[in-house]
């Protein structure tokens, strides 16, 4: 069996058996290009059911001079689970990275913006263009929904159920979940909808499409990244900041003001509570600096 033909098989279980979305394939394809780059580079002339624990070691060895921990942990990871397939359809007996550590890594807490920034960043905003309320609209949906990039990019106008008072979602995998919206951004989006989209015309494939371009496309990931990170250098904002900042401030101010971890899990669409747990951290650290601040004994 050949890279090519093992990767194109691996890739079409991912989709159709675990239901993982095209973002996801392609992140798990880019690892196991790496493997294959670097045999043609070494001209190591193994297959991927040849290819032994020794090749892997070297490998990673070659990934840790340009890589970090947490990089070469998701190399790894990936490689994992192609070799575990490859076991599970018979095509190997043994996985070469079974006894192969990952490097130890630290937990990273997700940044996350406070209220006053998010105000900052929606300030920033140009009103006096057409983008400006749609880009209005976008970052308060993000904030207020907790939603991926992803996600906002494909929300459909048939999706809004606003008189219930939430959203239909189509997260990973296309597993579908409703989220509740608030009434400021239900008023953002009907006077993005009235005012602005309503003068615009869709392209047949994006008609109903929620956000678009200005020629009637969707938009892209790219797109709306550079959206924010212009906004941030408009806003003076020092941090790092990406269209998933909103989606960790959502679920972290929840948390801070006492909301349900399960409820969170539920809104974000995450599959494991574990994932979630991870804003407990965040919201460990915010309750050091508020007993630092004001505890008398601090």
């Amino acid at each position: 069996m050949k890279w090519h033909n093992a990767l194109k098989d691996y890739k079409s279980y991912l989709r159709i058996e675990r239901g993982l979305s095209q973002n996801t394939l392609q992140n798990y394809s880019l690892d196991i290009q790496k493997l294959i780059h670097w045999c043609e580079e070494h001209s190591v002339a193994k297959s991927p059911l040849t290819i032994s624990e020794k090749e892997i070691q070297q490998f990673i060895y070659h990934i840790g001079k340009t890589m970090n921990p947490r990089s070469q942990s998701r190399i790894i990871s990936g490689l994992r689970g192609f070799f575990n397939y490859l076991v599970f359809e018979e095509y190997r007996k043994a996985n070469p990275l079974e006894l192969i550590e990952s490097p130890k890594i630290g937990r990273k807490l997700p940044d996350t913006l406070s209220t006053q920034e998010i105000d900052q960043l929606i300030a920033a905003i140009d009103l006096g263009s057409p983008q400006g309320e749609r880009n209005r609209a976008m970052l308060e949906t993000l904030y207020a929904c907790g939603l991926r990039v992803s996600e906002l990019i494909h929300l459909k106008i048939s999706d809004l159920f606003f008189e219930e008072g939430v959203i239909k979602v189509t997260g990973k995998g296309d597993k579908e979940r409703f989220v509740p919206i608030g009434k400021n951004t239900i008023k953002y989006i009907t006077i993005y909808r009235n005012e602005i989209r309503v003068h615009q015309k869709p392209k047949p494939t994006a008609i109903d499409t929620l956000f678009l371009n200005r020629r009637g496309n969707g938009l892209t990931r790219a797109m709306v990244f550079t959206i924010v990170k212009n906004l941030a250098e408009k806003a003076g904002l020092k941090k790092s900041i990406s269209p998933h900042t909103f989606r960790h401030s959502f679920a972290t101010h929840l948390l801070e003001n006492g909301a349900d971890l399960r409820a969170i899990q539920q809104m974000l669409g995450h599959e494991s509570i574990t994932t979630t747990e991870i804003y407990t951290h965040v919201e460990t650290s915010y309750l050091t600096q508020v007993m630092e601040k004001y505890h008398p004994r601090k």
